[in-house]
C-alpha cells in the first residue's frame, strides 16, 4: 500500500529594527514590534487559521484515516502566543484529534548544527523546544527535523545520540542519485536513526506551482495529484510531502482554492488505496532499504539544496562565526534577556537576508535594501549583543572558571530551594491546630 507522509512547518522570525552604529552600548532592544505584530497577524488570518481549520476538518471527516505532522520553532511559538493565540488553540484542537504528530526542531530555527562549537547550543535548544511542545500539546516528539531540513551524516549521528528515532530531510538529487525518495533510509553513522526524504517535486507542485496558470499541470485537482502517486512504480512505498504551512494561504492564496484541493485529498487517496501516516508510523510499518550517505550538509532551500543561501558569502560567514563564537558563554550566563536575544538572533532568516545569490524564488528582505544593508544592520546589533555577553561573562575568564562559577551558583540555588521547602514544612506544621 502506498503511503503519504504529509508534514508542515510553522516558523516566523522576530523582525529586527533599524539599528545604527551609534546605538551600540545605549539601546539593547533590537526588534520592530509593529512589524512583528502586523506580519504574524496577517499570516495567521490568511493562512494558519483557515489552514488549521481545514486540517482539523480533514482529520474528523476521515475518521482517523488522515494523518499529518507539524513542527513549530520556539521562536515561532512565542510569536503566536503573543500576537495570535487563537492559532495555539487550533493547534491544540488538532492535537486532540489524535491525527497529528508534533516534530522536534531547534528552538531558534538557527544554524547551531553547522557551527564547529555549536553542539552544546544545539542540544540545549532542541531540548527546550521538545519541552515546550510537550507542555502545549501533550506530546514528546520522537522525530526530528533540523532548520530548513539541514542534514548530513554528522548531524544524523548527533540526532540519534539525542534519542530520536527518525529525521526528516530533503530528497536532494545530488545525494540520492539514482535512489528514489519514496523509500525509508537510515543514517550512515547510526542505523537506528531512520531518514525520511522529501519528494520535492510533489511538494513544490502544491506549495510553489499550484496557482501558476502557465504551469502545464494547471489546474491541479486532487484526483490528478493522487493519480500521479497511484501510477508510480509498485515498489514505491512512501511519498514524503513536506512544506511550510503558509504555503496554504500565502504562497498559494486562498482565492486559488488551495484549501478545497486539500480537503479532497483524503477521499481521492482512499479511492486509490493510498493511505496517510505520520513519520513515526512510517518508521514502524516500513523497513529501511539502505543507508543514505550525506557527507556535506543539504537542505530544502534553493535549487542547490545546500547551505549556500546562509553561508555562501564572506558577510554571512563573518556574521555566523561572530554569533556562534559566544554561544557557550550565553548559555552559561543563564541570563534570561541574553538567552532570549540569542534565540532571536540565531534565526536563520537573518543570515539569509545577506545572500547575494540569484534565486529562482524571489525573497522579501523586509526593511533591507540589499544584502549589504542587511549585513550592516545585523552586525551593529551583534556588536551590542557581544558587549552585553562580555559584560556578563568576561573574556578573561576561561571555560573551566565559568563552569565552576555556574556550578557554585547552581549549588547555592539548590540550597536556597531546600531551605525554602524546609521553612514551608515547618510553617505548615506550626499552623496545625494542637491537640488538647
Amino acid at each position: 500500500m502506498k503511503t503519504i507522509c504529509l508534514y508542515f512547518e510553522i516558523h516566523q522570525i522576530i523582525h529586527l529594527k533599524r539599528y545604527r552604529f551609534f546605538d551600540i552600548g545605549t539601546d539593547h532592544y533590537y526588534y520592530d514590534d509593529y512589524a512583528n505584530d502586523t506580519s504574524i497577524s496577517n499570516i495567521a488570518e490568511n493562512s494558519y487559521i483557515p489552514a488549521l481549520k481545514t486540517l482539523i476538518e480533514m482529520a474528523r471527516n476521515s475518521e482517523g484515516a488522515f494523518k499529518v505532522a507539524l513542527s513549530l520553532s520556539g521562536v515561532g511559538l512565542e510569536q503566536l502566543e503573543r500576537y495570535a493565540p487563537q492559532v495555539i488553540d487550533l493547534l491544540q484542537e488538532l492535537a486532540g484529534t489524535g491525527c497529528c504528530e508534533f516534530i522536534a526542531e531547534p528552538y531558534s530555527h538557527g544554524l547551531a548544527s553547522l557551527a564547529p562549537n555549536g553542539e552544546k547550543s544545539f542540544r540545549e535548544e532542541v531540548k527546550r523546544q521538545v519541552d515546550k511542545i510537550n507542555q502545549l500539546f501533550g506530546q514528546k516528539p520522537r522525530i526530528f527535523r533540523n532548520s530548513s531540513l539541514i542534514y548530513d551524516d554528522e548531524i544524523g549521528g548527533l540526532v540519534a545520540d539525542m534519542g530520536f528515532k527518525g529525521v526528516l530531510t530533503e530528497g536532494a538529487k545530488h545525494i540520492l542519485g539514482w535512489k528514489s525518495p519514496h523509500y525509508l533510509y537510515h543514517c550512515a553513522v547510526n542505523p537506528n536513526l531512520k531518514v525520511l526524504t522529501r519528494d520535492y517535486k510533489l511538494s513544490d507542485d502544491i506549495s510553489l506551482r499550484f496557482s501558476n496558470t502557465s504551469w502545464e499541470a494547471y489546474p491541479l485537482m486532487a484526483d490528478k495529484y493522487m493519480d500521479w502517486i497511484a501510477d508510480s512504480p509498485e515498489e514505491d512505498g512512501v511519498f514524503n510531502i513536506f512544506m511550510e504551512l503558509c504555503a496554504l494561504g500565502i504562497y498559494q492564496p486562498l482565492s486559488s482554492n488551495i484549501l478545497e484541493f486539500m480537503k479532497n485529498l483524503p477521499h481521492a487517496a482512499k479511492e486509490r488505496g493510498i493511505g496517510f501516516q505520520t513519520p513515526s508510523e512510517v518508521i514502524k510499518t516500513h523497513k529501511s532499504v539502505s543507508a543514505i550517505d550525506v557527507p556535506y550538509p543539504m537542505s530544502w532551500n534553493d535549487e542547490e539544496r545546500d547551505i549556500s543561501c546562509w553561508l555562501g558569502n564572506v558577510m554571512q560567514r563573518e556574521a555566523f562565526n561572530k554569533l556562534y563564537s559566544i554561544g557557550e558563554r550565553v548559555i552559561l550566563s543563564k541570563d534570561k534577556h541574553l538567552l532570549q536575544d540569542w534565540d532571536y538572533l540565531q534565526a536563520s532568516n537573518n543570515l539569509r537576508f545577506m545572500t547575494t545569490k540569484n534565486n529562482a524564488v524571489s525573497m522579501d528582505r523586509g526593511i533591507y535594501e540589499s544584502p549589504y544593508d542587511a549585513f550592516t544592520n545585523y552586525m551593529n546589533i551583534l556588536g551590542d549583543f557581544l558587549q552585553r555577553v562580555n559584560w556578563a561573562m568576561p573574556l578573561d575568564i576561561d571555560t573551566e572558571e565559568l563552569n565552576a562559577f555556574q556550578t557554585t551558583i547552581s549549588n547555592q540555588d539548590k540550597k536556597i530551594q531546600a531551605l525554602e521547602r524546609q521553612v514551608a514544612r515547618l510553617k505548615a506544621a506550626s499552623d496545625k491546630p494542637k491537640k488538647s
